[in-house]
């Protein structure tokens, strides 16, 4: 009777090692990938017409060159182009990402003030998003050629091809404006002083349009991901030997065609991750919602530079991060996966 829980101790062990030196591995691959990011996206911003001084100008209704040349000496941008590339990356190591010159705060605070804001929403998405395709492929592949299949699947297309921009917009309109039942915009009602439940539901009820119009897109492609991974798995030898016992079509479906047509949809979760963190820039721009996506939105619009490094500087880290989580959990799922 003892011999079970020294089984499980052992598969833990080893998955525990496993997963050690696959992490040591992605940390490894992960260093030059943030490099590559920094360093590239830094040279390609510096490549671009003007900066955030002339924005700064600009918008100050103008300046002489006495204080304009004051002001690029103060942030060091009159330096050349490569002493401020390694005074950057030396900061950067530091987790220093310097000071937003429009917005007078530390990169970094601001940063970490709207990324809850972005995470809540991405998390949301990735939820909704997941459980709605696995249900939609599952319908779908157990009605292949059904006119239940060709409903769902002519759907899938249908909103996969309506920009996400447009379907918030048209949310807005049908349920904040004329139905009045949800929100118009906002992560939460400002200044209503709510605590506790009362405040995680108005939150809740904020992020159900954004929700939606980052989510539907992705939905489409999980639920055909998913159906096309379960009718694979329907063909395979186990399932018609499954058959042959006697076993149900809902106890093969569940039991062992679902755990295996999951695993591609695992993958898609890290691969999809940084294109949500991207679509969220528009999302959170149509919903006014205080996130990252539209913290980048207004360091584009303003020429910031630290600001917008800092923010790609943190959206590498967090798909990196996202990415190894999901090899992990795809090496638990599958033993047979090597960690390499």
């Amino acid at each position: 009777m003892s011999a079970s829980p020294d089984r499980d101790a052992r598969a833990a062990g080893f998955f525990a090692g496993r997963a050690a030196v696959l992490l040591r591995r992605r940390l490894a691959q992960a260093l030059p990938v943030i490099l590559l990011v920094l360093v590239g996206n830094f040279l390609l911003l510096k490549l671009a017409p003007g900066d955030v001084i002339d924005a700064y100008v600009a918008a100050a209704g103008g300046g002489d060159r006495a204080f304009v040349a004051q002001l690029r000496a103060e942030y060091g941008l009159d330096q050349p182009v490569i002493v401020q590339l390694g005074l950057y990356l030396w900061k950067a190591v530091r987790l220093d990402l310097g000071q937003s010159v429009l917005l007078g705060q530390p990169v970094l605070s601001l940063i970490l003030e709207r990324l809850p804001n972005t995470l809540m929403l991405m998390m949301s998405s990735i939820g909704f998003a997941f459980g709605l395709g696995v249900l939609l492929g599952v319908a779908a592949a157990r009605r292949a050629g059904r006119p239940e299949d060709t409903a769902i699947i002519t759907l899938g297309l249908i909103v996969y091809a309506t920009p996400g921009f447009w379907l918030g917009l048209m949310l807005i309109v049908i349920f904040s404006v004329r139905l009045a039942w949800l929100p118009l915009s906002g992560i939460e009602t400002i200044a209503s002083s709510l605590t506790g439940w009362e405040r995680v539901l108005d939150i809740a009820r904020h992020l159900v349009l954004p929700t939606a119009s980052l989510a539907l897109v992705y939905v489409a492609i999980y639920m055909r991901l998913m159906r096309a991974g379960m009718l694979e798995v329907f063909g395979l030898d186990f399932i018609r030997t499954a058959r042959a016992k006697g076993l149900s079509d809902d106890r093969i479906a569940y039991r062992h065609v679902l755990p295996n047509a999951i695993l591609p949809m695992v993958t898609m979760l890290g691969l999809q991750f940084g294109t949500l963190l991207g679509g969220s820039v528009v999302i959170e721009s149509v919903f006014s919602i205080p996130g990252i996506g539209r913290l980048a939105y207004e360091a584009v619009v303003g020429r910031d530079l630290n600001l917008l490094l800092g923010i790609v500087f943190m959206s590498a880290l967090l798909v990196i991060a996202v990415n190894l989580i999901v090899d992990l959990l795809y090496a638990h799922l599958d033993p047979r996966i090597e960690s390499a």
